[in-house]
């Protein structure tokens, strides 16, 4: 039952190649803005957002997308060292509003693919260091785990109940990353579009897959996810206006860089640092948020 969603376990090595040019073609969007209303004082401040996957402790199945429990752990502690703050994206969407506010020097901790092991080493960090994170999960395959009930750090996903129990918490937030696009196939990468689809078939796709997750979410848990994580960082033009439409407030890319975020704005289009295996956290801070001791 759970091997279509095992196989994507070992599909973010195949395609280390193909993320690292989305990287290169989503840092465009860097210059996306949106208007602000003029009810809402103008103020900027800057949220970085870093970008994680897979948390495992074999060192052979470590690399870009797969880092080690204990460094993620150097992370966190590098963070609280340099005063950072880890947020929810609700949080960030009420200082937008005028309603709340941040932190001094926020940061968002995000996890793409919803892997079992975020729950077996990722939340416990979470609670010892009292720091909130964010996963985005691929819906199909929580509901296939959901129904085998399979729970193994190594390749299995998480299930409604584990997403039930990590959000009863406090400290994790869930969004979308696609029902089933999660995937090379056919010519289709991620949410991206086919050379050969029509506008108006694509954004038909991406209503039906991505409103899928959405009925899913508010089904098992009663909550809508507010920000949309693209697979793979593939973005289309088109995709976004269907964003927009479907009530999404943010979209996470793969685009290597920081973000200003200013109040009053309601769409925000955020770049994040991918975290690979291979360096400490001082290190990783040093380069991604220029935040380490010099």
């Amino acid at each position: 039952m759970g091997r279509p969603c095992r196989k994507r376990a070992f599909w973010l090595a195949a395609f280390a190649g193909v993320l690292a040019l989305a990287l290169a073609v989503s840092s465009t969007l860097a210059g996306i803005q949106s208007s602000s209303p003029a009810s809402v004082q103008e103020e900027t401040i800057e949220l970085p957002v870093i970008m994680y996957h897979s948390l495992l402790r074999n060192p052979a199945a470590q690399g870009d997308y797969v880092i080690s429990p204990d460094e993620l752990e150097q992370d966190m502690c590098a963070l609280q060292k340099q005063g950072f703050t880890p947020v929810h994206m609700e949080e960030v969407f009420r200082w937008q509003d005028g309603e709340g506010e941040l932190p001094e020097k926020p940061v968002v901790l995000s996890f793409d693919d919803g892997n079992y092991n975020n729950y077996v080493y990722a939340l416990p960090l979470a609670e010892k260091y009292q720091m909130k994170i964010i996963i985005a999960p691929i819906g199909k395959c929580v509901d296939t785990f959901t129904e085998t009930g399979e729970e193994n750090a190594n390749y299995s996903y998480l299930t409604w109940g584990r997403i039930r129990e990590m959000m009863d918490c406090g400290l994790v937030e869930f969004q979308n990353h696609t029902y089933d696009l999660h995937e090379s196939k056919n010519g289709r990468l991620g949410a991206g579009r086919l050379w050969n689809e029509s506008l108006d078939d694509y954004q038909a796709l991406l209503r039906e897959d991505i409103g899928k997750m959405q009925r899913r979410f508010l089904q098992e848990t009663g909550y809508t996810p507010r920000v949309f994580v693209f697979p793979f960082g593939k973005i289309s033009d088109g995709a976004q206006e269907v964003i927009w439409e479907m009530g999404f407030r943010c979209v996470f890319t793969c685009a290597n860089r920081s973000n200003q975020i200013t109040k009053g704005e309601k769409h925000l289009v955020l770049g994040r640092f991918l975290r690979p295996h291979g360096i400490s956290g001082e290190e990783f801070l040093a380069k991604a948020l220029g935040a380490a001791d010099s």
